[in-house]
């Protein structure tokens, strides 16, 4: 990206930021059909107490800003609505310093209960279900939006095998509860599945890019579908509310309508409307939409250069350039050409962007849970979104589709046991710490493929030094003998015929019948000392372990290509 670019892509962020806080709750263009068409605190006004509503969106894509705003507003104003369900696919807090987002709605009282698969970035009503100010519950995102579906259609309940063996099994004293002073569940065990069940949805809230003047929703150039369309028809199905927030009005166009006016409540035209965070509706960024054909290179660039202004993706160190290497790697003996791939948060993205530049990535075709199907995933703040995606899907869709055709995926880690099972969702014994399942059951069930990615101790002191591991300082054991919590059931995974690898700090391991098996060492490691010592685990070492090669450690020389 040039350094014109670069300007305009600056005075863009700038731009946002200095009017990102900016609404106006009782805007409502003159000459719309009063009856379709309302300000946002009119709409809101709509909602009664107890109510249970849903909100669309993942992350920074087609964030419900204008939503949050309002209720908050009129809730300290007047007290109501009160006592309200709250309900999310996946995540949609700001980690208690991103303005917008759904920690809002963190005031006592204004929320009884919040449902969602990623509660981590919710920092505030993390805080709240500490204090006994609100129960909080999580349960995978694939199963609430297959709820969803479930209820436009009038069924309450779903069975799933999702979730059987881990902290969601009934039969293992599983709950949905996060938070201790919850005496109730939306789970319990039959068939041999679980079954999962929602409050009915009475109002769906979502973002969407268009309204015609009758009232007609369109997603024409949106960054994500997410699930907009199965919350909007839940709660149609319902006899609830269904309120869209848009940036523009548009011509009728019967070939794009994404939802019909005969379910559509009230519609909130709002000229601040996001495409994602840092992007109005209004100016769109072209990358995101479906079917784009934008200069990828170029593309891949700019959300670097926002990326990097916002502070968001973190400086990797060496160690960790090489973990991703090492992974990467990995993946192309694993993978094979026209494989259906999911990339995981944090360190899997550094995965995606090797594959990238190895050119590698022509050969697969990328998705996100939230809906991007094809195109290039973007990383950092635009996590969920895609470059040049071929097209948009629902959640609900995706999800479904991953059950039979997701060939592989890389995801993050917590901790691992023994047997091989991975905690992701719980940090420690606080409500605080929680993170939640998000799509990880539903993705690392699908995939045929699994490796997992992140260090072999937290907060160690690693360095790398003439092409060998330094440990400097041990840090927390990840490998140990009981976890916080089962996110991941390894004997359920390989009695379906699952690969799964971990990729660490230290070297990779493998899955086994037997248990976990270490298959490639970093140089410099002794493998008593550096890794049998420092896990608490029991880990199988084979009498050969192949040493990880100098080209993954230093990454000169370093090319990827099909094995």
């Amino acid at each position: 990206m040039n350094t014109l670019e670069n300007i305009k892509t600056l005075y863009q962020v700038i731009a946002y930021r200095l009017t990102q806080n900016r609404y106006d709750l009782d805007y409502c263009p003159s000459g719309l059909n009063p009856k379709k068409f309302a300000s946002v605190r009119d709409a809101i006004r709509q909602i009664e107490n107890g109510s249970t509503i849903i909100t669309a969106g993942m992350a920074s894509h087609s964030r419900c800003s204008l939503f949050f705003n309002a209720v908050r507003d009129l809730f300290k104003k007047t007290g109501n609505p009160s006592n309200l369900r709250w309900i999310s696919v996946s995540a949609q807090g700001g980690r208690g310093k991103e303005p917008g987002t759904i920690e809002e709605l963190a005031e006592p009282g204004l929320l009884s209960e919040y449902i969602t698969g990623h509660l981590e970035t919710a920092k505030t009503l993390l805080a709240l279900g500490d204090e006994k100010k609100i129960e909080l519950h999580v349960m995978p995102q694939g199963e609430i939006t297959a709820l969803l579906v479930a209820q436009a259609k009038g069924d309450m309940v779903i069975e799933s095998k999702t979730g059987i063996g881990t902290f969601l099994d009934p039969e293992l004293g599983g709950t949905t509860a996060v938070t201790p002073h919850t005496r109730h569940s939306y789970i319990s065990k039959k068939n041999g599945n679980i079954a999962y069940t929602l409050p009915k949805i009475d109002v769906a809230l979502f973002c969407a890019p268009y309204a015609d003047r009758e009232g007609n929703i369109y997603f024409m150039n949106a960054s994500s579908i997410s699930e907009s369309k199965e919350a909007a028809l839940a709660a149609y199905h319902n006899g609830g509310k269904v309120i869209p927030t848009v940036c523009d009005i548009i011509e009728k166009n019967e070939a794009e309508i994404g939802i019909p006016k005969e379910v559509i409540t009230s519609i909130i035209v709002n000229p601040f409307n996001e495409q994602a965070a840092g992007v109005r509706q209004k100016k769109y960024f072209p990358l995101f939409t479906a079917g784009a054909t934008v200069d990828v290179e170029k593309a891949v660039k700019k959300l670097q250069f926002i990326n990097k202004l916002a502070r968001v993706n973190p400086v990797r160190t060496p160690v960790e350039n090489a973990m991703a290497r090492m992974a990467a790697m990995l993946f192309t003996t694993q993978a094979k050409k026209g494989d259906l791939v999911n990339l995981g948060i944090g360190l899997p993205e550094e995965v995606g962007r090797l594959i990238y530049e190895g050119g590698l990535h022509k050969d697969l075709t990328f998705s996100s849970e939230s809906g991007p199907y094809g195109g290039i995933p973007a990383a950092g703040l635009y996590f969920g979104g895609s470059i040049n995606p071929k097209e948009l899907k629902s959640s609900a869709w995706m999800f479904n589709h991953y059950k039979e055709n997701l060939s592989i995926t890389v995801l993050g880690i917590l901790q691992v046991d023994s047997q091989g099972n991975v905690n992701v969702s719980r940090r420690g014994d606080k409500v605080s710490n929680y993170v939640g399942p998000g799509g990880f059951m539903n993705i690392s069930n699908s995939a045929k493929t699994v490796i997992f990615l992140g260090s072999y101790m937290a907060k160690a002191k690693t360095k790398l030094k003439k092409g060998n591991l330094i440990i400097e300082k041990k840090g927390i054991p990840k490998f140990v003998d009981k976890l916080n919590e089962v996110t991941f059931n390894a004997k359920l995974a390989l009695e379906s015929g699952k690969k799964v690898f971990y990729v660490t700090t230290v070297g990779i391991f493998r899955l086994t019948k037997q248990g976990v098996e270490l298959v490639k060492v970093m140089p410099g490691l002794d493998i008593q000392k550096d890794i049998l010592d420092n896990s608490s685990a029991d880990i199988i070492v084979p009498e050969n372990v192949e040493v990880v090669s100098d080209n993954i450690i230093t990454g000169t020389n370093y090319k990827l290509q099909w094995a």
